[in-house]
C-alpha cells in the first residue's frame, strides 16, 4: 500500500515536470561533485553498487541510468529530474515513512543539510557529470578561490563552501624571518610601503612623542615637569628617551588602570544587571580591580583567559581565581517572577558562549545559533558544543576574603548612605502601611478602578518603597568579602533571583544536569541532536590545532571541568587564534585600528588583515615571550611605526597611493576617549584622586539625568545621588559606577559604549553636542575655575607665565609670543565681565519632590524622596568660591580645553 502511495506521487509529480531547458546545469553539476558523489560513496553504494553482483533491491546508484531505472520494487524512477521535493530518493531520506527509511541504520541516517542537497540536486535535473568533470570542479574548489570544508576533516562538520581568504585565522601561524638587526615591525611596514612607492613620514617631535606614551600606556596627560625632562633626553637620544619612558610608565599603577578599561570595553562591565530591575552587582568591582592587578603585574595573557573562563575549576580555594571568573557574568541578566528560568537561563548560556567566542577568538557565535554560519566555517553544532561547555555553570556570590593589596578604603562612607537610604524608606513605609491600613476600602467588581479610599499613588509607593529598600539593602553587600562569581554544579530552577546565591552543599544532589543538545531554530523548548562539550572544529581541522580533551559527560555524568577545558584549549599555543586575537587589540589600542579592522571578528565578514605576516610574526613573539603584554607594547612603541609623524611630507601621494591609511606611512591621529577627557582634565587641576581601585564612585552628572524618574520593575528607582565629598567623586571615571539604566550625558556625549554588548573598539563621532558640552557643561566649568585656582597658586603676578604654565599643562608645550598676548587679553576682558556678575549661592537638596505616573490607576502621583548624600555634600569650587580674575582665566582655559590640540593626540 505505501509502495502504491509512493508510486502515485511520482506518477503525479512527473507530469507536473516542465521542461528542463530553465535548469541550472552548472549548479547541478557542482552539487554532483562536491556533495552528492560523495554522499552516495559514504551512505548508499555499500548496498546499491559497491558489489554489481549484489545489487540490493535492484537499485543500482553508480549511474544516472540505473538511478532513473528504479528497482525490483519500484516501477518508475526513484528521482524526479526537476522535482526534488516529490522524488522517492529524497522521501526515503527524510524519514517519514515507516519502512522506507534509507539509509536503514538510524545512525547513518543523513541530516537535514544532506538532504536539502539530495533534494536540491534533483530540481536542478539530476546532473550527472563525468568524472573527468567531477575531478575538474573538485579541483576548483580545492585550489581556487573557494574551499571545501568536508566531513573528512571532521565528523560533525556541515558541508559548506568558503571563500579561501576568509579562512586565514583557522591556519597555523606561520613562521617569517626577520634580519637580524632589523625592528621586526617596521621590517614588514617599510616592505610594504616601499612596494607601493610611498616615503614614510618623518620621527614625531618629543612633546607629541611624550603625549603619545603617556596617553597610551596610562591614559593621563604628562606634566610640565615630565614634558621637560622627556624633551632633553630627547634631544640628546630619541630611542633611549622613548624606552625609558616606556619602561617608568609600564611601572605606574595607573598602566593597570588604562589597560584594564580597555579590557573591561570588550569584557562589558558594569555594576549593575540591566534590565526591568536593574539590580545593583555590589561585588562587580572586585573583577574590575582583577583585571587592573592583572595588568600591572604583567600576568601571561594565557593565565589571564584561563582565570576568566575557569578560575574555579583550577583552584577554587584561590580567591583571584573566583573573582576572574566573574567575567562569564558581566552581561545584562535577570531573573523575576514575571520571567520564564528556562528562557533566561538560555539568554545566558546565549550571553556567554558568545562573549567567549568574540573576547578571545574574535568570533562572533550568535551567527550560527539557528543554523550553519554562512560565511564562517562555524556550524551548528559547533555553537551547542560550546555552550554545552557552559551548561553546568551556575551564578553564586562566593566568600572570598579581601587580598591584601585590594581596597578596601571608604567602606564606612558606602555602608553610611546605603543604611541612610533604607532607613529614610522604612519611616516614609511605615507611615504610607499605616494611612492604607486605616483608608483602604474593599473594591467592588463594579467600582472604578484604584476607587478604594486611598490616594493615586499610596499602592504604588508602598511598592515602589518596598522594591528599593530590597535594591539598596542588596548594595551593603558592596563591602562584603564576596566575589561575584560562579560554581560548577546542577542547574537549581528559581523564580525569582534578587538576592545573593550561594553555593549549595552538595552542588550536584539538588537541581538537574542539563540535557546538552542542538536547539532546532535556537528554542530553548525544541530538542534536537545531543552534543558533547567541545569548541570550533575548523581551528583543528584547519589550523592543525593540537586537540584538547573535553569530559566525556557520560563517564563523567556531566561532572567534569568542562571550563577548564576550554580554558585549555583557547590558551593553547597552537590555536590559531587566540595570540593573534590578543596581538591585534594591543596593536588596535596604539594605533587605532587593528592590523585586522575588526578585533571581534576575524570571520568572513570581518575586515582582512592589512599585513597578514606582522600579524603572525607578532601572534608567535607574543607566545613565545610568555603571553608578556607590557613586552608587547614594548615591542610595539619603540618602533618607527609607531613614532612617526602624523603629517606627511606629500599628502597629495599619500592620498593617492593610501587613502585608508593602511600603509603607516604616518601615524594616525586619535581623539581622546570620553574617560581620558574627563580623566585629564582632572590631573590638570590638580583635583584628581589617584588612588587604585576599591568600591565604585559616584561622580558628579547632570542634575537633569541625575533627578528623572527611572522606571524599574514595581516603581521608581531611586535618584542618582554623588558622593559627598570632592575626594570620593573625581577618581579615574574607570571606578565610576556604572549603572546600565543611568548614561552619565558627558561620557556618552564622547562615545563610552554601552556595556551591554563587547566593544571590539570605541567610536568616534563628531557632533555638535561634544562642542557645547566642551564650552558649556557644569563638568568643564568645574574643572576650569579648579585649573585656574591651581595656576594661581602656583604663580599668581605674572600673567604671562601663568598662561605658558596653563599651556604647558594642558597642551604639553610653550604657547607662541602672540597665543599668549591674544590669551592675556581675553583674561583681561573676561575678569572686567566678571566683575559685574553675580553668582547666586546654590545648597544641594536634602530632598526632592518626583512625580511619575501610577501603574494601576494611571494618574500622576507626586511623592518625597530624601537624599542623604547631600546633606554632607560639599561641592567642587565653582563660581562664588573665586574672584573675578579666577574666574576670568578660567574663561581661557575652557578655551584651550576645546582645542583640537588638546582633544586629539597627533
Amino acid at each position: 500500500m505505501k509502495r502504491v502511495f509512493f508510486l502515485s506521487i511520482l506518477a503525479f509529480a512527473t507530469s507536473l515536470v516542465r521542461a528542463n531547458d530553465d535548469v541550472d546545469v552548472l549548479a547541478g553539476e557542482k552539487l554532483f561533485a562536491i556533495h552528492i558523489k560523495p554522499l552516495l560513496a559514504q551512505k548508499c553504494l555499500a548496498c546499491h553498487g559497491a558489489d554489481p553482483d549484489d545489487i540490493q533491491g535492484g537499485l543500482d546508484l553508480r549511474s544516472r541510468e540505473g538511478l532513473l531505472a528504479g528497482g525490483d520494487s519500484f516501477e518508475e524512477s526513484v528521482a524526479v529530474p526537476g522535482d526534488g521535493q516529490h522524488s522517492l530518493l529524497y522521501l526515503t531520506t527524510t524519514r517519514t515513512e515507516p519502512g522506507y527509511e534509507m539509509p536503514p541504520k538510524e545512525a547513518d541516517q543523513l541530516n537535514e543539510q544532506q538532504q536539502w542537497w539530495i533534494r536540491d540536486w534533483i530540481d536542478a535535473g539530476a546532473v550527472w557529470p563525468s568524472d573527468q568533470r567531477v575531478k575538474q570542479i573538485q579541483q576548483q574548489y580545492a585550489d581556487g578561490q573557494q574551499v571545501l570544508v568536508s566531513q573528512a576533516l571532521s565528523d560533525d562538520w556541515q558541508n559548506r563552501r568558503y571563500d579561501t581568504a576568509k579562512l586565514w585565522a583557522y591556519r597555523a601561524l606561520e613562521n617569517h624571518d626577520v634580519p637580524a638587526g632589523q625592528h621586526p615591525v617596521d621590517w614588514f611596514i617599510n616592505q610594504r610601503l616601499r612596494d607601493a612607492g610611498l616615503p614614510a613620514a618623518s620621527t614625531a617631535g618629543a612633546t607629541t612623542m611624550i603625549r603619545r606614551l603617556h596617553f597610551g600606556l596610562t591614559g593621563l596627560p604628562p606634566s610640565a615637569e615630565q614634558v621637560a625632562s622627556f624633551t632633553a633626553a630627547y634631544q640628546r637620544d630619541a630611542s633611549a628617551a622613548i624606552e625609558d619612558a616606556i619602561e617608568r610608565l609600564m611601572a605606574s599603577p595607573h598602566y593597570g588602570e588604562h589597560f584594564g578599561w580597555r579590557w573591561l570595553d570588550v569584557a562589558r562591565y558594569a555594576d549593575s544587571a540591566g534590565f526591568a530591575n536593574d539590580y545593583s552587582r555590589p561585588n562587580a568591582w572586585r573583577y574590575r580591580d582583577y583585571v587592573v592587578r592583572s595588568f600591572n603585574q604583567d600576568k601571561p595573557y594565557d593565565e589571564f583567559v584561563r582565570q576568566q573562563i575557569a578560575g574555579d575549576e583550577m583552584d577554587e580555594t584561590n580567591v583571584e581565581n573566583l573573582i576572574a571568573t566573574g567575567f562569564l557574568r558581566m552581561g545584562p541578566w535577570e531573573q523575576t517572577g514575571m520571567s520564564v528560568f528556562k528562557e533566561t537561563r538560555g539568554q545566558w548560556l546565549d550571553d556567554v558562549t558568545d562573549t567567549v567566542g568574540q573576547a578571545f577568538l574574535a568570533h562572533s557565535m550568535l551567527c550560527c545559533k539557528c543554523h550553519d554560519h554562512k560565511f564562517d566555517p562555524l556550524p551548528t553544532r559547533d555553537y551547542y558544543r560550546m555552550m554545552s561547555v557552559f551548561s553546568t555553570t551556575q551564578f553564586s556570590e562566593r566568600d572570598a576574603p579581601f587580598l591584601p593589596d585590594e581596597n578596601t578604603s571608604g567602606f564606612d562612607h558606602s555602608d553610611q548612605w546605603v543604611n541612610a537610604k533604607i532607613a529614610a524608606y522604612q519611616r516614609q513605609s511605615k507611615s504610607l502601611d499605616a494611612k492604607i491600613k486605616r483608608d483602604k476600602k474593599t473594591e467592588t467588581s463594579d467600582a472604578k478602578v484604584g476607587d478604594n479610599g486611598l490616594d493615586p499613588g499610596d499602592e504604588a509607593s508602598a511598592a515602589r518603597m518596598s522594591k528599593n529598600i530590597n535594591r539598596h539593602r542588596i548594595e551593603l553587600d558592596r563591602t562584603k568579602p564576596i566575589a561575584f562569581a560562579v560554581y560548577t554544579g546542577a542547574t537549581i530552577q528559581r523564580k525569582n533571583v534578587s538576592s545573593r546565591i550561594e553555593v549549595p552543599a552538595d552542588r550536584w544532589r539538588k537541581g538537574d544536569v542539563e540535557q546538552d543538545v542542538i536547539h532546532s531554530g535556537g528554542d530553548v523548548y525544541a530538542v534536537g541532536d545531543a552534543v558533547s562539550p567541545g569548541a570550533l572544529s575548523a581551528a583543528e581541522s584547519l589550523g592543525q590545532m593540537r586537540p584538547i580533551e573535553f569530559p566525556d559527560t557520560e563517564r563523567t555524568a556531566g561532572r567534569g571541568n568542562r571550563r577548564l577545558a576550554l580554558a585549555d584549549w583557547i590558551a593553547d599555543p597552537t590555536n590559531p587564534l587566540t595570540a593573534r586575537v590578543m596581538v591585534n587589540r594591543v596593536w588596535a589600542w596604539h594605533f587605532g585600528k587593528g592590523i585586522a579592522g575588526n578585533p571581534n571578528n576575524f570571520g568572513g565578514t570581518g575586515a582582512l588583515p592589512t599585513h597578514p605576516e606582522l600579524l603572525d610574526y607578532l601572534a608567535q613573539w607574543f607566545i613565545d615571550n610568555d603571553w608578556s603584554v607590557k613586552k608587547l607594547n614594548r615591542l610595539i612603541m619603540t618602533s618607527e611605526a609607531f613614532r612617526r609623524d602624523s603629517r606627511h611630507p606629500d599628502p597629495d601621494s599619500l592620498q593617492t597611493i593610501d587613502p585608508s591609511g593602511q600603509l603607516y606611512a604616518t601615524f594616525r591621529p586619535r581623539r581622546l576617549s570620553a574617560e581620558e577627557l574627563r580623566d585629564s582634565m582632572l590631573a590638570i587641576s590638580g583635583e584628581l584622586n589617584p588612588i587604585v581601585g576599591g568600591i565604585p564612585c559616584r561622580p558628579d552628572i547632570n542634575l537633569e539625568v541625575a533627578f528623572q524618574p527611572r522606571q524599574i520593575m514595581g516603581g521608581t528607582a531611586s535618584v542618582y545621588e554623588p558622593d559627598p565629598l570632592p575626594s570620593q567623586r573625581n577618581r579615574r571615571t574607570l571606578y565610576a559606577e556604572r549603572i546600565r539604566g543611568i548614561r552619565d550625558p558627558f561620557l556618552e556625549a564622547f562615545n563610552q559604549p554601552g556595556p551591554d554588548k563587547s566593544c571590539e573598539m570605541r567610536e568616534t563621532s563628531i557632533i555638535a553636542p561634544q562642542a557645547l558640552t566642551l564650552i558649556n557643561s557644569q563638568e568643564v566649568l568645574d574643572r576650569a575655575i579648579a585649573f585656574a585656582t591651581r595656576l594661581l597658586d602656583e604663580e599668581s603676578t605674572d600673567d604671562h607665565a601663568i598662561i605658558r604654565r596653563a599651556f604647558q599643562s594642558a597642551l604639553s608645550r610653550d604657547p607662541s609670543d602672540k597665543e599668549t598676548d591674544l590669551c592675556a587679553q581675553h583674561w583681561q576682558q573676561a575678569t572686567s565681565d566678571e566683575q559685574s556678575i553675580t553668582y547666586p549661592m546654590t545648597t544641594p537638596p536634602s530632598q526632592i519632590e518626583r512625580t511619575v505616573m501610577a501603574e494601576k490607576t494611571g494618574q500622576p502621583y507626586s511623592f518625597i524622596e530624601f537624599l542623604p548624600a547631600y546633606e554632607q555634600y560639599q561641592p567642587d569650587l565653582g563660581p562664588t568660591d573665586v574672584d573675578a580674575r579666577t574666574r576670568g582665566l578660567a574663561h581661557v582655559l575652557r578655551v584651550l580645553l576645546n582645542t583640537n590640540e588638546y582633544c586629539y593626540l597627533d
